[in-house]
């Protein structure tokens, strides 16, 4: 049988032949980078177009992102909590939307201190511990606010703002640049500024009280989400669409309805969406060393019922909607 020696040649040459081979293991996968997202606040069509941006962003990049928020955008000390649960889990860069200006600060020098990037989105914090800010120029809403107002009831009359908290800057910031478009016209008076914190009922129960107390009333300037919604309920139920011009903030979908029904004559919107994707963006560009701008503002607009169907500003209104 002269195969018997062939074969066990062939079988020795292939055993000297896999001994000579160097076996090469898997590498292994290289691990995500991971970025914690911290909300101002849970609820608001807003705040769901701001984390549908990221998201958007973190396939993109190849990144994960844990998202949190407090239940209240008033809520500072909860927040200042949620960013020191964040820095614990030394994520490689936080995407913050702070909750005041002035008390995030010490909490985002510990970020720095521990070498994670800060990124802030929509609201700053006053401190340089913070890579780039991401938002939209507050100043040049509120003036673009007053200069809707203007176009509706005219060059004189009598006007109430309705605002946030004193001291948050993101309103404070509307409401001077209200105050300095307006300041162009004696004859415009604004008879109240009130703050409706994050409450839609005592939104609607100042507006009634402002009301009451000045039935000469012409127009009101709601500074942000909740008070919009506040005001137009407030304004609708005693029925003067008519006499009692509304602008606001923002762009729910209770906000466009009432504008259809003309109860809100415009409202000034931000675009969260590219909010939340820059700030991720600009977080993953930080983590890889990158140059990343000091500040980025991502535009503001007025909508009407003449503008809101340019498919442009649909776009604005409708990020999810392909």
């Amino acid at each position: 049988m002269r195969w018997k020696p062939i074969m066990i040649a062939v079988l020795v040459a292939l055993l000297s032949l896999s001994s000579c081979t160097e076996r090469v293991e898997p590498l292994p996968t290289e691990q995500k980078k991971h970025l914690e997202v911290i909300l101002r606040s849970q609820e608001g069509d807003y705040w769901k177009t701001v984390k549908l941006g990221a998201e958007v962003a973190a396939k993109e990049f190849d990144v994960t992102l844990d998202f949190r928020a407090p239940g209240d955008e008033a809520d500072v000390l909860g927040q200042i909590a949620l960013m020191e649960q964040s820095i614990s889990s030394l994520p490689d860069a936080i995407i913050l939307a702070a909750n005041d200006y002035k008390e995030l600060s010490p909490i985002v020098d510990e970020a720095g201190k521990a070498h994670i990037p800060v990124i802030t989105v929509d609201s700053e914090v006053e401190t340089k511990n913070v890579r780039s800010f991401i938002g939209a120029n507050n100043y040049e809403a509120g003036q673009l606010a007053g200069r809707q107002l203007i176009k509706l009831i005219g060059t004189s009359g009598q006007i109430a703002i309705m605002s946030f908290r004193k001291g948050e800057r993101n309103t404070e910031l509307r409401e001077k640049g209200l105050m300095d478009e307006i300041s162009k016209y004696p004859e415009v008076q604004v008879i109240d500024t009130v703050y409706s914190l994050t409450d839609r009922e005592l939104s609607a129960q100042l507006t009634h009280d402002v009301i009451d107390k000045h039935p000469e009333l012409d127009g009101i300037v709601a500074l942000n989400e909740i008070s919009s919604i506040g005001v137009a309920s407030a304004v609708q139920s005693r029925n003067l669409n008519d006499k009692v011009k509304i602008i606001t903030f923002d762009s729910t979908s209770e906000e466009l309805e009432l504008l259809q029904e003309g109860v809100i004559q415009a409202t000034i919107i931000q675009n969260p969406f590219s909010i939340g994707y820059l700030g991720v963006k600009s977080a993953v560009d930080a983590i890889e060393g990158k140059t990343v701008p000091k500040r980025v503002e991502t535009g503001i607009k007025a909508i009407d019922l003449s503008n809101m169907f340019w498919s442009d500003n649909q776009k604005l209104l409708f990020p999810f909607i392909k």
